[in-house]
């Protein structure tokens, strides 16, 4: 009688400092809540000079403005146009129009040089606003450490005071996406889905390009 075990690989959810994605909010380990913007750009380049100072005082006001610390990130992605360029291809199979064809041909060779000539990137912008209820104190070296390395052990928010911290982070959002505002950048919050596509994509990139993530409501967790 053989009897064989398979070793399950540890999740990378377990190295994470994620305890819970809901309700368009980041829930982490120790209890804090997070939230993320997707926030547009501003071509700063091709505004007059007036315009530069006055999007540089109203930066500068908003910051100043700050009420709680926030992260920007800007995240650089290699397109892959594979895909893209296969579509074309189908297209211009079905159709029988030769104009057409034709100058679907003349664009997909005009890609494939474009390519060749440097890899082209995505960038998207992002704005993580957080919440503590314990407030932003100052942890020693020693804490911050058992808090990295102990990460498996999550910490579950009661329903009460998930509502609570949750008004309280939608208010901060909501303050943010105003100053954001008044500096001419567009943000909208990223809901329960788009957060779950986004560390999805972040942490298995490269699955991520093969395989989609299905919706939220057709997604089932093993429970360990």
């Amino acid at each position: 009688m053989k009897s064989s075990s398979k070793s399950k690989l540890p999740s990378t959810q377990k190295y994470l400092n994620i305890a819970e994605i809901k309700d368009d909010s980041v829930i982490l380990n120790d209890g804090s809540l997070k939230a993320v913007l997707l926030v547009s750009s501003i071509n700063f380049a091709l505004k007059s000079e007036e315009e530069q100072e006055a999007i540089i005082q109203n930066y500068v006001g908003f910051l100043n403005s700050l009420r709680n610390p926030l992260q920007i990130i800007i995240q650089s992605r290699l397109l892959n146009i594979d895909f893209y360029l296969l579509n074309l291809e189908q297209t211009k199979k079905e159709i029988t129009n030769e104009l057409l064809k034709t100058q679907i041909a003349d664009y997909i060779q005009f890609i494939r040089e474009l390519i060749k000539l440097g890899d082209i990137m995505s960038k998207h912008f992002y704005v993580t606003i957080s919440y503590n209820p314990l407030g932003n104190q100052k942890k020693g070296f020693f804490t911050q450490a058992v808090e990295i390395f102990s990460s498996a052990s999550k910490i579950t928010l009661e329903r009460k005071k998930f509502e609570k911290y949750k008004i309280a982070l939608s208010r901060e959002v909501n303050y943010i996406m105003s100053g954001l505002s008044s500096i001419g950048i567009k943000s909208i919050r990223l809901d329960t889905q788009s957060l779950i596509e986004l560390f999805y994509n972040c942490y298995n990139f490269e699955v991520a390009q093969r395989e989609k993530l299905e919706k939220l409501s057709k997604l089932k967790v093993e429970e360990e």
